[in-house]
């Protein structure tokens, strides 16, 4: 039986913005497992990023606003003063960033940046963080980890930086992995290197990992579950395979046909019309039902998450009535 290590409900995240509030996340509800990939998948600004950094404690009171319940090892994450936060944020949930080009200190070597989770985490010697520093970074697929650890992040190329990320997320061995991106400033051989490296890690420790991307390729590679967000809300949540051989939600088939690998010779390829809406002027309704090609009345009022299968969840009105054939 699997135990969840993460629980997140009605999770809501909002930031005031002049006379309007921008409605970043709204109303989300999940679990992550022991030993649990999950990824998240939505378009640019569809909330996946924000909704971890609120996990980090990451997102600021002003002007931010964090509402709901998120529980990690049953401590509740919204509710903490910072000091707690700060003895989970680096060390039980750790995040690995987009873009390590801007996360990692020019200034700083290698070294001083992996050794710092441990020095603030763990009560053991600088000749012992350096240590593992160096072995963190073997593991990660760095050669000549005992010279390179004294590198500037300039002398390293771009899939090493990320691997120094990886690394440095790694090194205090959290109970949950954020991977925000991971791949996305690499190029297509390195992408496929950090990919197998996730999921050779995960696999060795035997940890929880949050996986955020707009490519549902790469979710059908690595993750056991998969959560569909669309302008803050989630569209469809399911085991991987059954989301694939099962989709529910238009939203989440429009991104599929949207994929190069789903492309037919001579034809154009798919776009999903219109534009993502105004997160300051959101509809009651489904945020998707503007772009839908399947759109109907029923659409302009609410709709919760529904079961569509086993596992599998989704919130269209056409599950409900019974329509889920394409």
């Amino acid at each position: 039986m699997t135990v969840d290590i993460l629980n997140v409900k009605d999770l809501n995240i909002g930031f005031h913005v002049r006379n309007s509030v921008i409605e970043a996340v709204r109303d989300v509800s999940f679990t992550l497992g022991e030993n649990e990939y999950l990824g998240i998948v939505g378009e640019s600004g569809s909330g996946k990023t924000v909704l971890c950094l609120s996990l980090m404690g990451l997102v600021p009171q002003q002007p931010g606003r964090v509402t709901g319940i998120t529980e990690f090892e049953g401590t509740a994450l919204i509710t903490a003063d910072e000091s707690v936060m700060r003895k989970i944020r680096g060390d039980r949930i750790s995040m690995i960033f987009q873009d390590p080009s801007t996360a990692l200190n020019p200034y700083l070597k290698i070294s001083e940046q992996i050794i710092e989770p441990l020095c603030v985490h763990r009560n053991i010697s600088r000749k012992e963080a350096l240590d593992r520093a160096v072995k963190a970074l073997s593991e990660v697929g760095i050669g000549d980890a005992g010279r390179r650890i004294h590198s500037y992040p300039h002398e390293f190329s771009g899939g090493m930086r990320q691997r120094a990320m990886i690394a440095m997320a790694l090194i205090t061995e959290p109970g949950v992995l954020i991977a925000d991106e991971p791949t996305t400033a690499l190029d297509v051989t390195v992408q496929a290197q950090i990919i197998a490296l996730l999921k050779e890690i995960q696999n060795r420790r035997k940890m929880s990992i949050l996986f955020i991307t707009h490519n549902l390729g790469v979710v059908a590679q690595l993750c056991d579950r998969v959560m569909v967000m669309y302008a803050g809300k989630i569209m469809e949540t399911a085991p991987v395979r059954e989301l694939f051989l099962s989709t529910a939600h238009p939203y989440t088939r429009a991104l599929m046909k949207s994929l190069p690998s789903s492309h037919v010779s001579g034809e154009q390829l798919y776009g999903i019309k219109g534009m993502p809406p105004d997160p300051a002027h959101l509809s009651p309704g489904c945020p998707f039902e503007p772009r839908c090609e399947f759109s109907s009345e029923a659409c302009k009022i609410p709709c919760s998450l529904c079961a569509a299968g086993p596992g599998h969840y989704t919130a269209c009105t056409r599950i409900i009535k019974g329509e889920i054939a394409w």
